[in-house]
């Protein structure tokens, strides 16, 4: 018999518990940086210096943080179900807590990528990227990140992964960031979703959905000890 599939829906609150600034929040990167500045193409343009340096402060941040709870409870999720993240973060917690089925929406902070060819995607060691990095045909290497005004190439992905869901969680976002807010509407009618956020979500367009008004560490253990005493 085949394990039924969760797929969870991750944004900044999983990670804000490890330490990580989240973007929107009080107090957030948004509050420290134009936007404008350093996460969109014409920043890069502008000004590389200024956003090589922005990613390479936050990329050494996440080697100085660790997975929390929340990242460990859905790695346990896995004993009964078939587990799939989809994350809008771009660090690496849910892979380093032991996740094994994770897609990356906005991309991955600890990866670079080439100007000339966005096929050519490299693991960068250690946290600092320089300009004059370039990659095997010559180009400078940026961040392999997708900045605000460029498409999400993984949104079809996601989208069908989520039309499969037996269960969706949505951990630690506020459905206002598209395109990522609409893969709920992906889901098969019917599906138990769960929410999981201390804060207010905009869900009125969601039929059926429980919400759990927690952090998303204590929401998220309580949620998966819950799945874990059902048949997987």
């Amino acid at each position: 018999m085949s394990k039924k599939k969760v797929v969870v829906l991750t944004g900044a609150g999983i990670s804000a518990e490890s330490g990580i600034s989240t973007f929107r929040d009080s107090g957030g990167l948004w509050d420290r940086y134009d936007i404008s500045e350093v996460a969109t193409p014409e920043a890069w343009e502008r000004n590389m210096d200024l956003v090589i340096d922005f990613y390479n402060q936050r990329r050494k941040q996440l080697y100085e943080v660790e997975p929390n709870a929340g990242h460990y409870a859905l790695v346990k999720l896995e004993e009964k179900y078939d587990v799939h993240i989809i994350t809008q973060n771009v660090d690496d917690l849910h892979e380093r807590a032991g996740s094994s089925k994770v897609l990356h929406l906005h991309g991955e902070l600890k990866k670079v990528r080439s100007t000339a060819d966005e096929n050519l995607v490299y693991e960068l060691k250690g946290w600092e990227m320089k300009k004059g990095d370039t990659c095997e045909k010559g180009s400078q290497l940026r961040p392999h990140i997708v900045w605000f005004g460029e498409p999400v190439p993984m949104i079809p992905n996601a989208a069908e992964i989520s039309s499969t869901a037996d269960i969706y969680i949505i951990i630690g976002t506020s459905l206002n960031v598209y395109p990522a807010a609409g893969l709920v509407n992906y889901v098969k009618p019917g599906t138990p979703i769960y929410i999981i956020d201390p804060g207010d979500v905009f869900a009125a367009h969601i039929p059926d959905v429980r919400f759990i008004k927690e952090k998303a560490g204590t929401g998220t253990l309580k949620l998966v000890e819950e799945l874990l005493k059902k048949d997987g």
